[in-house]
């Protein structure tokens, strides 16, 4: 299953960062903590060469608690300063702010000993996109500031947005870039709803889906839906999600496509339960 999705306007919103990039002190960016490697992005390695760097491990409520901690030592151990959060909770607002004074400390006591005093770090908020940027940014100030929706492509331009005396952001649609080396990227990001889901094969995405938490534990999927016959294969498990939830069609013959979209929609939010899909 080979996804690839690079509409034109991210290809403006490249060019709009590397435009703005002059103008930052930090970088701050969002990963899903169920995805890191697939849901990052490696182009902004290259746009924010030489900026302060804060990695984001969004969603980490939808993620593993141990798993979560290996990731965190696992970019720290990079040089790059990492926490874990969750954008719809206003429970790390204040832990954010003083990650910042900390990432930017050179900065900040540079800026000191010019006499400079209470100058705002300018940070760039950037992800793929459906990683919460928005309601990460919303959160932040208090206020519906940014645009949020529950898919991709909703943030179209630039944004400046003043959380406090001592931070200003920059808020960026989600970009993704032009080819994923490994289809699983691509997979991947599919079941977190980072790709127009117009252009997926829902049907197949779920079948991809069921495999990886078979593989994981085979009781992730049998406590929500049900036990069925061991023999069964990824197929046979989504007629079987559609026969247990009641998605049937003409004749009661059951409706996988509107299987798939309930398996991924609760996949996505979490009724699954906390569910980590790589490790470092």
């Amino acid at each position: 299953m080979n996804i690839q999705w690079y509409p034109g306007h991210m290809t403006k919103a490249v060019r709009m960062m590397e435009e703005n990039m002059k103008l930052i002190d930090l970088v701050i960016e969002l990963l899903d903590a169920r995805i890191p490697l697939s849901s990052r992005n490696p182009d902004i390695d290259r746009l924010a060469g030489g900026k302060y760097r804060l990695v984001l491990l969004n969603k980490s409520d939808l993620s593993e608690d141990e798993t979560n901690k290996a990731w965190q030592s696992y970019f720290e151990e990079q040089g790059i300063a990492c926490i874990l959060y969750n954008s719809k909770s206003k429970d790390g607002v204040k832990s954010l702010l003083s990650k910042v004074r900390e990432v930017c400390k050179e900065k900040i006591e540079r800026d000191r000993r010019r006499g400079i005093i209470n100058r705002s770090v300018k940070s760039m908020v950037v992800g793929i996109p459906n990683v919460g940027k928005s309601t990460f940014v919303n959160n932040l100030v208090g206020r519906n500031a940014a645009v949020v929706g529950n898919k991709p492509g909703v943030t179209k331009g630039k944004q400046w947005i003043k959380v406090s005396k001592e931070l200003d952001l920059l808020d960026t649609p989600g970009i993704l870039w032009p080819k994923f080396e490994d289809e699983k990227i691509g997979i991947h990001i599919g079941f977190i709803g980072s790709v127009n889901d117009e252009i997926l094969q829902k049907e197949e995405l779920a079948l991809h889906l069921i495999e990886e938490l078979n593989a994981k534990d085979i009781t992730i999927l049998s406590k929500r839906y049900g036990e069925w016959d061991e023999a069964l294969n990824a197929a046979g498990i989504l007629e079987h999600i559609a026969k247990a939830r009641k998605c049937l069609g003409k004749n009661e013959v059951p409706d996988l496509k509107k299987a798939s979209d309930l398996l991924l929609e609760e996949f996505r939010s979490g009724k699954l339960g906390r569910i980590s899909l790589e490790t470092p």
